[in-house]
């Protein structure tokens, strides 16, 4: 049927693939910092005081002060192409661009900054994608993680009259493909050291401790795949969380102070992996390359290696691959 001239634009059909990561300011700068600060510890998933509190706090004494430090860390990790975060995720949209069929578009989106996860779902939307699949690239689920990407999302869809049909990636912490391609590269990380490690930390982002008790399973997921990594691994790990922010009591061990004390315990060479991370960033980079080695090496440690995240790394984008394939299931042709 040939639709009348006046008839809005109506583009081919096709499959849109998002993936989220959590975000980063547009620059290193404190102004860039400040504003994306702004937005990312507004966000009541991520802190859960009620706002008449949290707010003068937030305008007042953080965004005055944290600002410029955070911009010195980011200014330590940032790359030609921009923030690592994004140019990692925008090389694994990329590289997976034509990998599930000439019908389905690949594009990313952060949390907070840009791209914006609205303005990508109005490009697919757009570009025709009746159908698309949010990815929020965190293996392990939280409220403050994947629950706010896709509350993102939603209220996009909310101010939309025509949404496309909608699927959210579920986490994947214990997925044994997941595991597998960890274990891969940590092996391959690993085998590349001059030096054998006496331990293997695995470091994960903190999180409050009442969310653990609020019912979040986040700590739960870290502690799984840290003992399906070990065992894959054949090899005992150290689980650890990361970034404490505030007074509250955050998930322990606290990384950095399992760093500090391990040499007094004989633990003199150290490797140390992020899983909870599926690209390389700040905290990674930053807190856990560049600030973790100086603790451990400070406390009377000798050796220290960071363990890169999957990234776009071939084993990386296998697994992306194995994940968006198994949720297209149904959308894409059979072949």
């Amino acid at each position: 049927m040939t639709p009348p001239p006046d008839h809005p634009p109506i583009a081919p059909r096709r499959i849109g693939v998002l993936l989220i990561n959590l975000g980063t300011p547009d620059a290193p700068d404190p102004p860039a910092v400040r504003r994306y600060l702004a937005e990312f510890l507004s966000d009541p998933r991520v802190v859960e005081i009620p706002r008449l509190i949290w707010q003068p706090i937030l305008r007042g004494a953080v965004l005055t002060t944290r600002p410029k430090k955070s911009a010195h860390a980011y200014q330590q990790v940032w790359r030609e192409d921009g923030s690592p975060l994004a140019a990692i995720t925008r090389a694994q949209a990329q590289a997976l661009a034509g990998d599930f069929g000439p019908g389905v578009t690949v594009d990313y989106a952060m949390r907070y900054g840009n791209p914006a996860i609205g303005d990508r779902i109005q490009a697919l939307k757009d570009g025709g994608c009746d159908r698309i699949l949010l990815a929020p690239l965190y293996p392990q689920y939280s409220g403050a993680t994947t629950a706010t990407a896709n509350d993102k999302a939603f209220a996009k869809l909310a101010q939309m009259r025509w949404q496309p049909a909608i699927r959210t990636l579920p986490p994947y912490h214990d997925d044994p493909a997941y595991i597998a391609a960890l274990a891969t590269s940590v092996r391959q990380a690993m085998a590349a050291l001059p030096f054998t490690p006496d331990a293997l930390l695995t470091s994960f982002h903190g999180m409050p401790e009442r969310t653990l008790k609020l019912g979040d399973p986040y700590h739960c997921q870290c502690q799984k795949t840290a003992r399906l990594l070990g065992e894959a691994l054949g090899r005992e790990v150290t689980i650890t969380f990361q970034s404490r922010f505030g007074r509250a009591r955050w998930l322990e061990p606290a990384t950095d102070v399992v760093l500090a004390e391990l040499p007094a315990r004989g633990i003199r060479k150290v490797a140390i992996v992020a899983p909870g991370f599926s690209a390389d960033c700040l905290e990674t980079l930053e807190e856990l390359a560049i600030r973790g080695r100086e603790t451990f090496i400070e406390a009377g440690g000798s050796d220290f290696a960071y363990l890169p995240c999957l990234n776009d790394s071939p084993v990386g984008l296998d697994l992306l691959r194995t994940l968006i394939r198994r949720e297209l299931e149904g959308w894409l042709p059979v072949t």
